[in-house]
Order: C-alpha cells, then sequence, then structure tokens
C-alpha cells in the first residue's frame, strides 16, 4: 500500500482557506524596517529636545505624553479615513507612502533642519504631533494586511515570524549603526551633530523598507481583498464603539497588549537603557552585543512560537509564552539584587549568567509577539463573522486609540522617574556614579513594569473564549455567508 497522503489544513478543518507566497510574506515584513527604525530614533527625542530645543527634563516627559495622547485620538479619525481611501493606485500603498512621507518630513525637521535654531517648545511639539500622524496612517494600515493577505491558521504565525525576525534584525542593526558607529564620531554623546546624521541614516533605511512593502503587497491591494459579507455602508464613529463593546476578543487583546506595551516602551526609553548598561552594569556596548549574538536564537525561539501558535491556537501560544517571560524576569530581577552588577561589564560567570537568561527572555518575548501578530488577524475575522463588515483599521485604530493613551504615559514616567532622583535638567549620561536611587528606579522600570504588565496579560486572556477551535468555527461563518451573498446575486440577475 502505498503512503497514505498527508491532509491540508484546509481538508482537515473544513474550511478553503487563502494563502500568501513566501515573498510576499518577506517583503511585508519589510515594514519593520520602517517602524523599528523610527522606532530606535524616536526613542531619543527626550534628547532632541533638551540639546535641540532646550527644554527641561520634566517639560519633555509632558509634551510626549501629550502628543502620545493625541495620537491615540487621530487613530479612530484615521480608521475611518481608512474606509473611505480608494483610488486608482490602490488603498494600502496610498496609505503607506502618505503616511511614511509626513512622518519623514516630520522627524528630519524635528532632529535636524529646525534643532539647535534657536526654536523652543512650540516648534518641537508641532513637528511632534505632525509625526505621529503620518506614523499613525502607516502603522493602522500595516497592521490590517495579515488578516488580508492569508486566513491559514498555520501560516498566519508564520507571518508573525518574518515580522519579528525583522522587529528583532532592524533595531539590532540600527543599534550597531547609531551606537557603535555614529555615536563615537561625535564625541559619545547626544549632541546636535549626532541626532542629525542620527536621523538621515534612520530615514534612508525606512524609505528603503516603505518601497519592499509595496512590491510585497500590491497583489492584495484591490477590493475583493477588504470587502465585507453584507451591504457596506459609510463607517461612522459609533461604528467604533459599537465593535470596543461587543468584540470580547478584542477587549482581551487590548488589556494585555496595552500593559505589555506601557512596560516595554518604559523601560525601553534611552535615559532607563543609559541607567542600566551605562551606569549599573557599566558597559554601554552590551546591549549591542546581546542584540547581535541573540539574533539567530530569538528567530529559532520565533520559529518556534509560530509552530506552536499553529497547533495550539494563538491565544494558548500568548498565555504559554507570557508565563515564561514573567517567570524569567524574576528571575533576573533577583540575579541583579543579589549579585554585584558591575561584574557583568566583564567576563565571567555573571555575564555568562546574565546572557543567558537575557536570551531566553527576549526567546519567549519573541513567541509572545509572534502569537500577537496572528491574533489580532483572528480578532479581525471574529468580527467580519460577528457583524458582517470587514473593517481591520476599524478593529486596529480601536485598539490602538486605547493603547496609545495608555502607553503615552511611558516617556513621562521614565522622564519623571530619572526628575525624582536628581536630574531636573539634565538626562543620565554613560559612566556616571551609580546611586541607590538610580539603581532603585531603574530595577522597578526595566522589570518591574514588565512583570506586572504580563499579570494583566494572564487575567485578561483567561476569559477570552477565541481558541483555536472556536476560529475554525469563524472561518466556517465567514465562507458560509459569503457563497449565501454570492447566490443572492446571482439570483438577482437571472
Amino acid at each position: 500500500m502505498g503512503k497514505e497522503k498527508k491532509l491540508t489544513q484546509s481538508e482537515i478543518d473544513g474550511v478553503q482557506y487563502r494563502h500568501a507566497k513566501l515573498w510576499q510574506i518577506i517583503l511585508y515584513s519589510c515594514n519593520a524596517m520602517v517602524g523599528m527604525t523610527v522606532y530606535s530614533l524616536i526613542g531619543m527625542a527626550s534628547y532632541s529636545a533638551s540639546v535641540g530645543y532646550g527644554i527641561s527634563t520634566a517639560v519633555v516627559g509632558v509634551i510626549l505624553t501629550c502628543t502620545r495622547i493625541f495620537d491615540g485620538f487621530t487613530d479612530p479619525v484615521l480608521a475611518l479615513i481608512y474606509d473611505k481611501v480608494n483610488t486608482k493606485f490602490g488603498r494600502l500603498r496610498v496609505l503607506i507612502i502618505g503616511g511614511f512621507l509626513i512622518e519623514a518630513i516630520a522627524l528630519l525637521a524635528m532632529f535636524d533642519v529646525f534643532s539647535s535654531k534657536g526654536h523652543g517648545i512650540i516648534v518641537f511639539t508641532l513637528l511632534y504631533v505632525i509625526y505621529v500622524i503620518g506614523y499613525t496612517i502607516t502603522n493602522i494600515t500595516a497592521q490590517t494586511l495579515p488578516a488580508i493577505m492569508t486566513n491559514d491558521p498555520k501560516q498566519r504565525p508564520m507571518i508573525g515570524v518574518w515580522q519579528t525576525a525583522f522587529n528583532y534584525m532592524v533595531p539590532m542593526v540600527m543599534t550597531v549603526v547609531l551606537n557603535m558607529v555614529l555615536l563615537p564620531k561625535f564625541g559619545g554623546t547626544y549632541n546636535q551633530d549626532f541626532l542629525s546624521a542620527a536621523v538621515r541614516v534612520c530615514m534612508l533605511v525606512a524609505a528603503a523598507g516603505i518601497v519592499l512593502v509595496c512590491i510585497g503587497i500590491s497583489e492584495y491591494d484591490k477590493p475583493e481583498y477588504y470587502l465585507g459579507i453584507r451591504k457596506q455602508e459609510p463607517l461612522k464613529m459609533k461604528d467604533m464603539l459599537e465593535v470596543l463593546k461587543e468584540n470580547k476578543p478584542l477587549q482581551a487583546y487590548i488589556a494585555a497588549q496595552a500593559s505589555d506595551k506601557i512596560a516595554q516602551q518604559t523601560a525601553a526609553q534611552a535615559v532607563i537603557t543609559t541607567m542600566l548598561f551605562g551606569i549599573i552594569i557599566g558597559n554601554m556596548s552590551l546591549a549591542t552585543m546581546l542584540s547581535v549574538i541573540s539574533m539567530l536564537p530569538s528567530i529559532v525561539f520565533a520559529g518556534f512560537g509560530a509552530r506552536y501558535a499553529g497547533k495550539y491556537g494563538s491565544k494558548n501560544a500568548i498565555v504559554t509564552w507570557t508565563k515564561v517571560c514573567m517567570a524569567v524576569a524574576v528571575i533576573l530581577l533577583v540575579f541583579f539584587i543579589v549579585i554585584d552588577p558591575n561584574t557583568i561589564s566583564t567576563f565571567g560567570f555573571t555575564m555568562i549568567a546574565y546572557v543567558v537568561l537575557t536570551l531566553i527572555l527576549n526567546g519567549a518575548r519573541m513567541c509572545v509577539t509572534t502569537a500577537d501578530v496572528s491574533f489580532m488577524a483572528d480578532i479581525i475575522d471574529y468580527e467580519l463573522d460577528r457583524s458582517g463588515r470587514y473593517v481591520p483599521a476599524v478593529v486596529t485604530g480601536t485598539y490602538s486609540f486605547i493603547d496609545k493613551l495608555i502607553s503615552s504615559l511611558a516617556a513621562l514616567i521614565a522622564t519623571g522617574a530619572v526628575a525624582i532622583i536628581g536630574y531636573t535638567n539634565t538626562m543620565p549620561q554613560p559612566n556616571e556614579p551609580l546611586t541607590t536611587p538610580i539603581f532603585v528606579v531603574t530595577m522597578i522600570i526595566y522589570f518591574g513594569m514588565p512583570i506586572l504588565g504580563w499579570i494583566v496579560t494572564l487575567i485578561a486572556m483567561k476569559n477570552c473564549k477565541l481558541t483555536k477551535e472556536e476560529m475554525v468555527q469563524v472561518q466556517k461563518g465567514i465562507e458560509a455567508k459569503k457563497n449565501e451573498m454570492k447566490e443572492k446575486v446571482i439570483k438577482e440577475y437571472v
């Protein structure tokens, strides 16, 4: 007897899934060349405000917080605009390119053209506001794409793998370029010459990413890929409120992501990483070194996480790997308390232990991120089955609105924390003396806040019913309703 043919996922689930080509997934994932490059740059916004515009530390925190809140309120508006864009060049590419041009012009002006020219708070704030508008347009559009490209429960996590790999690789490369190549050329400090060079390099990399993304998504930039399963009516603000009220998986996702995001963004602020690596550990380049050596293990983790999500479902994967993240973070926190952290800077047991634990933590985070990508696509399809409307931008925009309102506090928390311990007019610089307040504040923000965020994630996901089995029923429901709609159209013309 011959070998039995292996059943496809479509045959197993009884659903005709659509698939994206591998090269399309890879090019779409190049969106990280935009988002993560800008992320690497905007982490230095507090230095730009201080050096280029003479704004005090406390005021910087307030400005960044207020602009992030404003950014949150732009999401619902821009999500509604997304649904109305329809040009001969498509919808997706027009929005992505347009959004990028807006944020690129604003960032070049903020970090270079208008910086150190005698301008103050008003100019800096205005430029930051323009930047967040452009960023929101690009980001909302990019978040809708995985759901458009594929609905295969095994392929969706693979998009997360490639996205996660790029999300990890790009910041790593940019850290090397910015901190190990550019920074030493400008005296090792975040001065104006460094900031000008940094923004030019970052925008060049981001522009290349935009071109690659547009090539990858060109096949899907057609109306048939973003139509619903009932007559589409113009979207209104009340539709977003209805989605937020009725879509329970979206509520769980918002709670989980927002709590994680504020923790991660606060910990990633340049002032916090400077205190951890430059002052506590005493080796600023260690962060860069860790990024380099953990690249391959992290990608392997992401691949394993995708297989796990494909087998057990996105929700289950988020819960499992969040628990791993929390456990390792607790161990690292205790590690810093019981040992002399300065010994981490030189090769030996403490450095090896720190590196191993950090690699495990980064890997587990990769698995969570991979599952997050596929889970958001699942939520978009859940909404399509629930309401009959294909509104990916409304779903992602609703999430982004709440997420940004909460995570907007990241810069304020970081700058407020360092202001409390004495940095009211200046920012911490590498190789400053270590004090107890610096150590305590850094530990609370770098390890304590993420642990708290993961606890919130586990609580939110506990009551979420969007399991792997439920998603099969969702896809069957969508397919049945689309077939019913096609039959109605045929009957009307017979």
